[in-house]
């Protein structure tokens, strides 16, 4: 196994001796700017806490895997691929963020069933114009740091994007366009006469839809489970992926960082090919 630590700052040399040692690895080669591979790694239970404590992403790969050995890369939009929960920035324009925040949060968290949640939030916004939407869209709406370095490496690659979201198509066709996204899936808000109804039209993607496009996509690509990475932050993605032969939890909560592969809790998304550069 080879062992990959990155920062979003220079590294000193002590502190990867320092895991190296504690990982009896052979040699340190450096891979990007804030990056280290550690060749013929072994795992100890101390790597976990020191790497916490310096603010260093780390995870264990297998020595022959590289990007190149995927097709497909699924990820969530809202706090992952994007810095912001849409739903919640929609609410701001009708002062009405905390109410819709808190529930974002639970449900985040897993503690409300994903589409009673959405149901709850989305019902606040009846009667808010259609323009607030587009006024997210272009003052609030973000990549998240090394989302158009990632994007870039997994084209080079050939690596299919599939940008799943349990938030709005408004946002996700749009990123799409700008992003050069192969697939997205996401829901519908209901608007009449240029008001938001408070209702999603259609049956709600949740958690278990998330999974079941996954799955779709990847065979109809003729993927096998182990050439696709999954990625989010919240316990919506959950049994999204599950679906992968790689999870990524992105700055995600507890119960997301305890079931993924890796956890990437301090560098940006670019993280991703970092794990996995030839």
């Amino acid at each position: 196994m080879n062992l990959i630590i990155q920062a979003i700052h220079d590294i000193p040399a002590d502190q990867l001796q320092r895991i190296a040692g504690l990982a009896t690895a052979t040699r340190i080669e450096q891979i990007a700017a804030h990056a280290y591979r550690l060749r013929e790694a072994k795992p100890h239970d101390a790597i976990a806490t020191y790497c916490h404590d310096h603010q260093l992403d780390y995870g264990f790969v297998r020595s022959n895997q590289q990007l190149a050995d995927f097709g497909l890369l699924v990820i969530d939009m809202d706090s992952t691929l994007i810095s912001i929960e849409c739903i919640d920035e929609i609410a701001d324009m009708y002062h009405l963020k905390p109410q819709v925040a808190a529930i974002t949060e639970a449900a985040m968290r897993g503690e409300i069933d994903f589409a009673e949640s959405l149901r709850r939030r989305v019902a606040l916004l009846e009667g808010l114009d259609e323009g607030a939407l587009m006024r997210v869209y272009d003052e609030r709406l973000k990549l998240n740091p090394g989302a158009e370095a990632m994007l870039s490496s997994l084209k080079k690659h050939g690596i299919k994007t599939l940008l799943v979201s349990g938030g709005f198509v408004f946002f996700t066709e749009r990123l799409k366009k700008k992003l050069g996204l192969d697939y997205t899936h996401a829901n519908t808000l209901e608007i009449v006469n240029g008001k938001l109804t408070g209702k999603v039209l259609g049956h709600i993607l949740d958690a278990q839809g998330k999974a079941e496009r996954l799955v779709h996509t990847r065979n109809e690509l003729e993927l096998k489970p182990e050439q696709v990475i999954a990625m989010g932050d919240g316990a919506n993605d959950l049994k999204m992926m599950a679906q992968a032969g790689i999870s990524i939890a992105y700055h995600a909560k507890p119960v997301v960082r305890s079931q993924a592969s890796y956890a990437l809790n301090f560098v940006g998304l670019d993280g991703l090919v970092n794990l996995f550069a030839g």
